[in-house]
């Protein structure tokens, strides 16, 4: 039995391997408890992790070491290719409200952490640990620590009471935004805030047939048609005198005419007063055969982009409508329904839903590569690459003026600024950044975790003396604030002075604190999936500037 006692207990490779697995284990498990409908999910490695290191077992520090900061590393990494498509997308029209509420929340959070900072004794060091579990950012507290370690290498314990500022402010932190929310919808929102869903239905895709009555287009070229529109929709068939063709460019539409048309929901009255008639045939039913709907030659199949050639060409300058004789319909990204408009710059894992012949549609199939087997297998180099790209950027000093100490991303900020860029532009220089959502979920996942099982076993030895005495306590009081006061200011001003929504109001409250256990609740309190919507309009801005912040905060105030 010495082997064994000697493999738990002896500081080794093998023993902190052996801690991290199973503090990730049973936290894991713990995470699927819930107490009155709410989980702590992954954060229970946390305090798993916490209570093994309470009993004060010795571990080869180097090894921790080096497993945290490659768990965080792997996280913030995968977590910039997931939302990078999304980000710059994401800041434009409707998404800027979004994001501008939600960076009133990270600044207004700041803002008072400032303000208890300057008018009691607590350390700043201590303060970003205790915003870090009040906004429930684990990767904002190791972005502050790496920044920390740069600035006073040998501040071991103001690193771990950092860590323990963050542990005891984290479970309150949770529950705030979800009492925030609840108060908003009692106080706020006192009739049914599902009716807003209304929204969420406009801007789905939707399909329709129209009967060309409208003598202002008879005679008109498809190209010149779009041209009178300031909406993008997609002709997909055109029936004239029982034959069904698919219009080109040239095509032109005559009286009487039925054409299948896939736009946007809120748009349907446009596209109406355009052509004419809207016939009542319900076309978005999930159980339509679309190769049988017409007894044509013609076939509706769904082609996935595989071919690395084709990742960032944009739709209009393959040409394929004029070369094939097809059309393409819809595109699917990431389970997003999106119009095929011409500017478009397809990506690698894109679903193109085709309609045309047989061997027209075959031959864009090919010209695509619609491959299942090539993205079963992730682009492992790309990830590889992003991640030294990540932490070369993280390393360069950029120089300020009037601090002695150049100020550097590290190794949180780096590898998500790369992440985002890879994810965003990547396709663009022909690199391969597709991952399917598993295995980015995987790769995430398995980061944060042993991040979280390393962050707590290093800072568990002091944790419940901290807890029960009188600096823990005013520590809880001090997060619980910096939780609700921000969400309460934030969420009245959006939903009583801009006239937002409360689901897309809840939405981006949940993300400017970066709570998905939040967003479950509010998902229970509405209808569709509108919170959702926000939470990923918003998460990346707000993710990038929590982790940049913390690094800030500290080279200037310390």
């Amino acid at each position: 039995m010495d082997w064994l006692l000697d493999a738990i207990f002896k500081p080794s490779m093998i023993q902190t391997v052996i801690l991290i697995s199973v503090i990730s284990a049973i936290g894991l498990q713990l995470g699927k408890l819930k107490i009155f409908n709410i989980s702590l999910g992954i954060t229970f490695v946390f305090f798993t992790g916490i209570i093994v290191g309470h009993f004060g077992l010795e571990v080869n520090r180097d090894m921790l070491y080096f497993a945290q900061n490659f768990g965080l590393i792997i996280f913030v990494y995968s977590l910039g290719i997931q939302v990078g498509p999304g980000f710059f997308p994401s800041l434009k029209k409707g998404g800027l409200r979004l994001n501008m509420l939600s960076m009133a929340v990270v600044l207004l959070g700041i803002a008072l952490t400032f303000l208890i900072y300057f008018t009691t004794d607590i350390s700043m060091p201590n303060m970003m640990g205790i915003l870090s579990g009040a906004v429930t950012n684990t990767p904002a507290l190791g972005a502050a620590q790496q920044t920390l370690r740069q600035i006073s290498p040998n501040s071991t314990k103001e690193l771990a009471d950092m860590a323990l500022a963050c542990a005891v402010a984290y479970p309150l932190g949770v529950v705030g935004v979800i009492l925030a929310i609840a108060f908003m919808r009692k106080c706020f929102v006192p009739q049914d805030a599902t009716s807003d869903n209304k929204e969420k239905k406009d801007k789905s895709t939707y399909v329709g047939e129209f009967m060309v009555t409208n003598p202002a287009i008879l005679g008109r070229t498809i190209k010149d048609i779009m041209k009178l529109s300031p909406r993008k929709f997609i002709i997909s068939r055109i029936w004239r005198d029982g034959k069904v063709t698919i219009p080109a460019s040239d095509s032109t539409l005559e009286l009487n005419d039925h054409v299948l048309i896939i736009s946007i929901k809120s748009d349907v009255e446009l596209v109406e007063v355009l052509f004419g008639e809207q016939e009542q045939v319900d076309w978005n039913k999930e159980d339509i055969d679309w190769n049988h709907i017409d007894n044509s030659h013609l076939v509706s199949r769904r082609i996935i982009v595989t071919r690395s050639k084709v990742n960032g060409v944009k739709l209009g300058a393959l040409r394929l409508r004029n070369l094939y004789g097809i059309n393409i319909t819809r595109i699917d990204r990431a389970g997003i329904d999106l119009l095929a408009s011409p500017d478009l710059a397809l990506q690698i894992g894109d679903k193109l839903t085709i309609v045309g012949e047989k061997a027209a549609v075959d031959n864009v199939a090919k010209l695509l590569g619609n491959e299942l087997e090539r993205l079963k297998n992730p682009n492992l180099i790309a990830i590889f690459i992003g991640i030294t790209l990540g932490l070369l950027l993280g390393a360069i000093p950029f120089p300020i003026p009037g601090i002695s100490i150049p100020i550097k991303l590290g190794i949180a900020g780096g590898p998500i600024i790369v992440g985002i860029l890879m994810g965003a532009f990547g396709p663009r220089f022909r690199i391969t950044t597709y991952t399917t959502q598993s295995a980015n979920l995987m790769l995430r996942q398995l980061g944060i975790v042993v991040y979280l099982a390393c962050l707590g076993l290093d800072s568990g030895g002091e944790f419940f003396e901290t807890l029960m005495n009188g600096e823990g306590l005013i520590w809880i009081a001090i997060g619980f604030g910096l939780t609700v006061i921000p969400v309460l200011i934030v969420g009245a001003v959006a939903i009583k002075a801009l006239k937002f929504d409360y689901a897309k109001t809840i939405g981006m409250l949940c993300g400017s604190m970066a709570n998905p256990m939040a967003l479950n609740y509010a998902n229970t309190t509405v209808e569709g999936d509108e919170p959702a919507v926000a939470y990923a309009t918003v998460y990346p801005v707000t993710m990038f500037l929590r982790i940049i912040s913390t690094q800030l905060i500290l080279l200037f105030f310390m």
